[in-house]
Order: C-alpha cells, then sequence, then structure tokens
C-alpha cells in the first residue's frame, strides 16, 4: 500500500505530536476552525463562480492568536475528504495568516460538480488545529447548453394592459428506478412558485429575484431529491407579473420588460444506478389559470378560493380542459445563479390590538411598521369576500390614512370556499405597513386571527447597539427595521407606494450602516452587478438599478450627484466591510467609467455642472420669509462628489495594484479640488453656500487647504449652536455628527442626535415611529402630514446616523488600511450624559464589540477581538499609570502589545481575545 498521499500532511501530524499533553491542557489550549463558508454562503448549491472563495473563522480560549498557516484539501465527496484520499485539491502548507476569500486552487470546476472542503490552520504559537468539519458547494449550470429545457409560455388570451390571472403549468412524468439525488433549475419571465407532488419546492420567494431582465436573469437551484418518488410524479408552477410586467414606477406602466410571463424549468434526476435523465419544460406542458385572479406588487392579491384546484400539482390530477403551452425563443439576456441571499419568510407578528377608527373601520395594529403580508384564518359561507387594506399610519383623528400609497392599492381580496378553517396568504405581492382595515370578515376579528408576516432578502443580523438612552434604542430599532423593509432583493428607497425602486443615492449614503447591520455582502454584490449592467455606454449612471425609469423613459435624467457615484463608493464600502478585493475587482470598469463620464464633461474646466442633479434631497426648509431654508448649491454638490468618487477610486486602484490610474487619478484630484476652492471657498474659509451640507461635504471630503480646515469647521459648528437642529437633506446628513466629532466638536454632534424636537432622529420617535422616515417632518408637530406625493414613513436614507452611533458613540469602527475588521478601531467618545454604550458584530473573523460604562467615577470599557485580528484601542481621558485590564496594570496583561501615552489619551494595541479595560474617568 502506498502512503505516499500522506506525505503532504506529515508536518501537521508531527506539530499534533508535539504538541500533545495532559487532556485538560489540550482542552484549554484548543485551536478549531469553524463556520466555513463559500461566496458569503454556507454549503450553496448552484454557484456560478468559476473561482470561488473560501472563508473560515478560528476559534481559541487564549489571546493574541493569529494564523500563521492554512491547509486545505477538497474532495468529491465528503468519505474521501474525511480520508483524505482522492482528493481534488490540496493547497499545502501555507504560510498564510488569511483565513477569508481564499481563492479555489484546484483543478476548473464542472456544472453541477459538488466539492466538499475542509481546512485546518497554524498559529503563531505552533498549534494546529484539527481538520474542520467539512463543508461543500455544488456548481449550477455554467453553460446554456447544459440546460436541454425550453422557454415555454402559457398559451391563454390575455390583455396585458390589466393586470391578469396567475397561470398555472403542470406536466406528469414517471421515474423508472430508485432516485439518488435530484435538483430542479427554474426561473421565469416574472415570478414563480414551484411545486413537486403536491409540495412547495424551496422556501424562497419572488423568484427569480429583480435583476437588469435585459442583461441577466438569476435561475435558482433546488435540492428536490426528498420531493420525488419512484414512479409517478408531476410538477406544477405558478406564474406572477412581479416586476416583469406588473405595474412599475410611479408614472402607471406596466410591461416594463415584457407582455407574456414564460417559465423555464429542467429537473435533473439521478438514479441510484448511476444513470440519470431530465425532466424539462417543452411543448408538451399544459396550463390553465386558478384562484389567483390578480397579483400585483403594488396593488395587493385578488384570490378566490372557489377557483383552486386540489391535487393539480399530484400525479394523476384530471388536466384534459386544461391549455396547451407554446414553446417560445429564449430571450437574449443570460441565465445566471444568484449572487445575492433570496427573499424569505424572517419573522411572524401577532396584533397588539385590533380597534375601531373614528370612520368605522376595524383596524389591526401590527405595533410596528413592516414588510410583507398579513396570514389570516376565516372560516364562513362560501362566496364571502373579506377584504385587508394596508397603512403605515393614522391620520389626526386615529383614521386609516392612504394618501401617501399614491395609487398603490396595497390591497388584498379573498373569497372563502366555505370548507371549515382556510388559511389565506398572498403569493406575488408585499405590503409596507403597520395598520391593516379588516372589511367583509365573517366573524369577529381578533388579534389571534391574523400575523404579519415579514419578508426581506436572507441578511443574517451581524450588528447590535444599546446606550443608557432609550429613544436611541429606539433609533437603533428604526434603522434596523428600514434595512430590513427595503432590502427585498434590491436596495429600495421604500416599500409601500407606488415606487419601490433600487435609488442610489439612498442605497450610497445608507451602505456603511446597512454593512454594520447585517451580512449584506452577496446582497450588495448582486445588485452591483445590476449597475454595472444598467450603465449607460457614456458611463452615466442612472437614478434607479434596475433602471426601470429609463425603459419607461428613455430620455430620463442620469448622472445626479450622490446618486449616480453609488457606482463607486458602495463597491469601497464593501470593501472596507468584508475585506472583498474581488468585488473591486468586479465594479472597477464601472467605477473607472463614472469617473471618466465626469471628466469627460468637465473636460480642460475640471469643473463638473453640466447634469441634472437633485441636490440635498429633501433638506430643511421653512415658511420664514428672510430663510426658505438651507439650499445648498447643486454646482458645489456636484464638485464635492466628483472629488469624493475620484478619491474613492483612486484608492481602489492601490488597493488592486493599478499604479498607474492611481497616479491618474490622484492628479485629476488635485485639479477637481483646486477648482473646487476656487469656485465656492473664500480666503477665509467660507463657503458660497454657508450651509451645513456644505461645510459638511468640504470637510468631509477632505476638500478644503489645511489652513482653512478649522475656520471650516468653526463655521459648521456656529451653525449648528444657532439653529440647535441639523437642516440637511440626504447628502449632508450622513456626514454632520462624523465631521463635528473629527473637528473636536463632540457636544454638538451629541447635540444634534439627541434633539427630540423637528427637525431631528429623534421627533419621529416622540410621534411613535417604529421605521425611519422619507422626511424630518412627515408627521408634522400639528398633527398634519407632508405632501402625500413623496411622504414615505419607511425610508432608510437618514438611518444613515447608524454608522456614527456605530463608530463614536460605542467605538467600533474598520481600519482602512486592514479592512473587513482584520484591524479594528476601538475609540469610544462619550458624550450627551451617556453613561454607557455597547455595540458588537459579527465579521467576516468572528465577534468584534466594544462596550463602555462610567459608573462611581470610573470608566471601564470591555472589547472582543476574534482570533486572527488585532485592535487598537483609544482611551479617553486616560492616564496610562492608571489604566488597569481586567484588574492588573495594563503593561503587565496578557495580549497588550504596546501602550503609549497620547495628550488625554492611552493607545493600546492588543491581540485578539476579551479584555476590560478601566481607568477614573474626568470628563
Amino acid at each position: 500500500m502506498s502512503y505516499r498521499h500522506l506525505i503532504p500532511y506529515i508536518p501537521f501530524v508531527l506539530a499534533i505530536c508535539l504538541s500533545a499533553g495532559p487532556k485538560a491542557s489540550a482542552q484549554q489550549d484548543a485551536l478549531t476552525v469553524t463556520r466555513l463558508r463559500c461566496e458569503y454562503k454556507t454549503d450553496p448549491i448552484g454557484l456560478d463562480v468559476l473561482k470561488p472563495r473560501l472563508s473560515w473563522q478560528i476559534q481559541a480560549p487564549d489571546r493574541g492568536v493569529v494564523q500563521a498557516a492554512y491547509q486545505i484539501r477538497a474532495a468529491a465527496s465528503a468519505e474521501d475528504l474525511r480520508a483524505g484520499r482522492r482528493l481534488l485539491w490540496d493547497s499545502g502548507e501555507v504560510r498564510s495568516d488569511s483565513s477569508i476569500h481564499v481563492v479555489y486552487g484546484g483543478p476548473a470546476l464542472k456544472s453541477r460538480q459538488r466539492v466538499f472542503w475542509q481546512v485546518r490552520v497554524k498559529d503563531r504559537k505552533g498549534r494546529t488545529s484539527p481538520w474542520s468539519e467539512a463543508a461543500f458547494w455544488e456548481m449550477g449550470l455554467l453553460e446554456p447548453s447544459d440546460w436541454t429545457a425550453r422557454w415555454i409560455q402559457p398559451d391563454l388570451q390575455e390583455d396585458t394592459k390589466q393586470s391578469q390571472p396567475s397561470p398555472m403549468l403542470r406536466r406528469e412524468f414517471a421515474l423508472r428506478k430508485p432516485v439518488r439525488e435530484a435538483r430542479a433549475y427554474i426561473t421565469a419571465l416574472g415570478l414563480y412558485e414551484a411545486e413537486l407532488n403536491g409540495r412547495k419546492i424551496g422556501n424562497e420567494l419572488f423568484t427569480p429575484g429583480w435583476t437588469s431582465y435585459d442583461h441577466h436573469i438569476q435561475y435558482q437551484t433546488y435540492d428536490v431529491t426528498p420531493l420525488l418518488r419512484q414512479g409517478a410524479n408531476a410538477v406544477g408552477v405558478t406564474l406572477g407579473d412581479g416586476w416583469y410586467r406588473g405595474w412599475l414606477g410611479f408614472g402607471g406602466q406596466r410591461n416594463t420588460y415584457g407582455e407574456r410571463l414564460a417559465l423555464l424549468l429542467e429537473i435533473r434526476v439521478t438514479y441510484q444506478d448511476g444513470t440519470s435523465e431530465s425532466i424539462a419544460t417543452d411543448a408538451g406542458w399544459k396550463t390553465a389559470v386558478g384562484p389567483i385572479l390578480k397579483s400585483d406588487i403594488y396593488n395587493g392579491e385578488t384570490y378566490d378560493a372557489r377557483l383552486e384546484k386540489t391535487g393539480w400539482s399530484r400525479a394523476g390530477f384530471d388536466d384534459s380542459s386544461w391549455k396547451p403551452v407554446r414553446v417560445v425563443d429564449p430571450p437574449r439576456a443570460r441565465l445566471v445563479a444568484p449572487a445575492g441571499p433570496p427573499v424569505l419568510r424572517i419573522q411572524e407578528i401577532t396584533p397588539v390590538r385590533v380597534f375601531k377608527t373614528p370612520a368605522g373601520d376595524t383596524v389591526l395594529d401590527m405595533g410596528q411598521n413592516m414588510v410583507g403580508w398579513v396570514q389570516m384564518k376565516v372560516q364562513g359561507p362560501a362566496g364571502a369576500k373579506v377584504t385587508l387594506r394596508h397603512a403605515e399610519v393614522l391620520d389626526k383623528e386615529g383614521n386609516f390614512y392612504t394618501e401617501n400609497l399614491r395609487v398603490a392599492k396595497q390591497t388584498d381580496e379573498y373569497t372563502l370556499k366555505g370548507q371549515g378553517e382556510e388559511v389565506f396568504e398572498p403569493h406575488f405581492t408585499f405590503h409596507g405597513f403597520r395598520f391593516v382595515a379588516v372589511a367583509g370578515y365573517p366573524d369577529e376579528v381578533t388579534p389571534g386571527r391574523f400575523k404579519g408576516i415579514v419578508i426581506h432578502s436572507d441578511i443574517t443580523p451581524a450588528g447590535t447597539l444599546e446606550c443608557s438612552e432609550p429613544m436611541i434604542n429606539q433609533l437603533q430599532h428604526n434603522i434596523q427595521w428600514g434595512q430590513k423593509g427595503n432590502f427585498l432583493d434590491v436596495p429600495t428607497d421604500c416599500p409601500q407606494r407606488d415606487e419601490r425602486l433600487g435609488w442610489t443615492g439612498d442605497a450610497q449614503v445608507f451602505a456603511p450602516t446597512a454593512c454594520f447591520n447585517a451580512d449584506v455582502a452577496a446582497f450588495y454584490t448582486k445588485w452591483l452587478k445590476d449597475v454595472a449592467a444598467d450603465q449607460k455606454p457614456t458611463g452615466a449612471v442612472p437614478h434607479v438599478i434596475p433602471n426601470v425609469l429609463q425603459r419607461l423613459n428613455p430620455t430620463a435624467n442620469s448622472a445626479s450627484a450622490g446618486w449616480a457615484d453609488a457606482a463607486v463608493i458602495v463597491p469601497w464600502t464593501v470593501h472596507l466591510a468584508y475585506g472583498d478585493t474581488r468585488i473591486l475587482e468586479q465594479q472597477y470598469p464601472s467605477m473607472k467609467a463614472w469617473i471618466d463620464y465626469m471628466a469627460g464633461k468637465a473636460g480642460d474646466s475640471f469643473f463638473w455642472n453640466q447634469d441634472f442633479t437633485f441636490g440635498d434631497w429633501l433638506a430643511f426648509a421653512t415658511t420664514r420669509s428672510d430663510y426658505p431654508g438651507a439650499t445648498t448649491d447643486k454646482d458645489l454638490i456636484m464638485q464635492a462628489y466628483f472629488a469624493r468618487s475620484t478619491d474613492v477610486l483612486r484608492q481602489a486602484a492601490i488597493a488592486l495594484g493599478k499604479t498607474e490610474d492611481a497616479v491618474r487619478y490622484s492628479e485629476l484630484l488635485s485639479k477637481i479640488k483646486k477648482v473646487f476652492n476656487e469656485e465656492f471657498v473664500t480666503q477665509n474659509g467660507r463657503l458660497s453656500s454657508n450651509t451645513q451640507t456644505a461645510y459638511a461635504l468640504a470637510l468631509g471630503f477632505g476638500l478644503l487647504p489645511e489652513n482653512l480646515r478649522a475656520r471650516a469647521a468653526e463655521r459648521l459648528a456656529a451653525d449648528v449652536r444657532r439653529f440647535k437642529h441639523i437642516t440637511t437633506g440626504f447628502l449632508g446628513a450622513p456626514l454632520m455628527c462624523p465631521v463635528l466629532t473629527d473637528w473636536g466638536y463632540l457636544d454638538e454632534a451629541y447635540m444634534l442626535l439627541l434633539r427630540k424636537e423637528y427637525p431631528s432622529w429623534l421627533y419621529p420617535i416622540t410621534k411613535g415611529a417604529t421605521t425611519i422616515w422619507e422626511r424630518w417632518d412627515g408627521l408634522k408637530p400639528d398633527g398634519t402630514f407632508q405632501d402625500k406625493g413623496m411622504n414615505s414613513f419607511n425610508h432608510y436614507a437618514y438611518g444613515a446616523i447608524g454608522d456614527w452611533l456605530y463608530r463614536v458613540v460605542a467605538g467600533l469602527s474598520i481600519d482602512s488600511e486592514k479592512p473587513g475588521y482584520k484591524h479594528v478601531r476601538i475609540w469610544p467618545r462619550p458624550g450627551g450624559g451617556l453613561t454607557f454604550a455597547r455595540a458588537s458584530h459579527q465579521s467576516m473573523y468572528g465577534p468584534v464589540s466594544s462596550g463602555w460604562e462610567i459608573r462611581d467615577g470610573r470608566f471601564r470599557l470591555d472589547v472582543e477581538v476574534p482570533p486572527n485580528a488585532s485592535a487598537t484601542v483609544w482611551l479617553p481621558g486616560a492616564k496610562a499609570a492608571e489604566v488597569t485590564e481586567s484588574g492588573i496594570p495594563i503593561s503587565t496583561a496578557a495580549g497588550v502589545q504596546r501602550v503609549a501615552q497620547e495628550r488625554e489619551a492611552v493607545i493600546v494595541e492588543i491581540g485578539s481575545g476579551r479584555y476590560s479595560f478601566s481607568c477614573p474617568w474626568a470628563k
């Protein structure tokens, strides 16, 4: 017998043997590898990334753990992997501290191929971990020729100018032998829900998802092995209009991408004897309509349970009256596997009360502005109809208010079949709501008969924050719920009115907060592919992605400052939060094209002011004759963002080793800044637009010469003290508190945060808000509403303050030199009368946290840094000789690598582990 295959593992075996000792000692010093992921996903199936990236986390009980080497091995089966035989790939021992985004280096991957993998690591203390548990990934269909299925359309008479009944398509088939495994590959023009032998395939919603359908359409891969049986089987699919041909945009348009729905489905069955066959869409399928009479994203669903076709997705159903289907040519768009997470049912909410409005409506109060729908249990006679209308708020008199929905109906109608208790949930619609008006219910409306079903993309929660001020905790709650409600396959502006579009400006300002709140790397990766796909050949970036506005109006504007810049800023934000360089590589042509577009427009003047721009959207306005509001010159905003995005591209070029580009865009940046100062800045540091936004942009983007920055910061702080409130809109608001903090005006920053009167972040909370509002005064102090044409009560843009809460209030932030929390900056800045604050984040390396408390004249800071990461800790107002860590002098504490006194702070360099610092506190 040959033992040659064991040679690569001898160093690891020797290390294990040499480090062996008493059992208790081994447990104490245990080094293990956990949370294996491939392309941000756990055991994914249906990948089309040809060089997948592998990540893992290290666990160890001691401090200062750094990976010194890793070894990855991969095999075609878990058994071979565990035995170390017939390996597809063995990396050997790689001397590296990389534990995230390690690129698979084995043979080229093939369609449907499953690869099992595991990893073990060695740390700098000489310890070697055991092999991790096995993980896997499975490839999807990589080539068009891998599909045997044909695109089919229901051959039904339709009036596509109006919402139509949802078509149902079915096919029966027989399996001759016992099944070993089976996969279903499914996509559609429109939305689909699939069933196999009477059971739903998968738990994903709104499939195949919303993408730039002209360029690429996603397909999903499902393991359907448990749903099949030897002998007779049946598959059924229901189609919905969705974003493809439903009402979309705010101009009353339908059929944005096409008029006819279509299906592509292939079930690949592998028998236990190793043979295989495919069941695919073709001319043999049949179609009919059923109980879903209408189902539209904006308007809701009309469902008649009397029209249900019992057993329609089971073998033996009588489909003799069903119509044939048409085989049609495939769309020009490329079929791709999903890069992002699916939309799922995430949680259920029970109504907190049922009440009657003054107008006589029976209303459910969910207690939370949410996105999804209501599940209803009902019993009554056949033909009885229940209507559910959805709204975010009540008016001043306590009545149901829907004017801010514009033309979106947000209404579900259910007609009973009269056969005992019936349970209704809509299929191809979602609503943004807190209140539900129930009409026609045949019994008493009670909370126990209804549930709110919360849906959103499956973005795993990653960040937490709390402090001693309950209203800030509610603000954090509102920020997170605003994100959940608007991260439904694309980052939308709002989830309720006739819009719900991927507005780029909102996404750009909120991205840092989003990355802290949840694991959104894959979510943004998917959306950014559409940003690049829908970007114009000139490099201009549309206002919304996917770009439905351009399809509805070919002459629509693009290239708005602060909106189009999402093409540059969001990839960079993802890179910083997740240490992801590939997203920069993939998006770099798009990023570069946007900068080159602005530079081309500016020409030799280097002054970009030639395009339409939204400006500082929804900034503070008044009815005062002497002060109409805080209007910032749009030319100033455009030039500021021209500089900002150029600077980000310059940094991306450095990160990617593109030296020539880095030099080129550095030179361009200098010229852009020069023009900014010539056009908008006086010799004394006064800006031509004397607004908070103007100063926040100039200081936050580093546009001013060194000698004028302090003066400009003082002008900004003075403006805040004069107004005692914020005056910015979408673009200025995220920068205000950070800029004030950076320039020593922490009190002013906390004053803005803690203000409870309009305009402020806390004012909506005094009015009962449970999400972030679109406007500072969506509900005015007198109880009336702002402009009904633009007044969402679930709009995350102003939630961008969350980034400052994490970084400054709690003190937890990223080091841009070592992104992805490889090195963490922990620098809390207490203020505003807070007595404690704490934040935690599940990083790529593991949990990182910062929590401080002031009590009995002492400042305590608890810190956690994951293995294979490090941190710099600032202890404000401390003296090194007075600082302790876990009760002992800091100079003798394990894991502490350096201690330095810098002015009024002690700076501590630490390795991984948990620490507790303490020192006397004097503000």
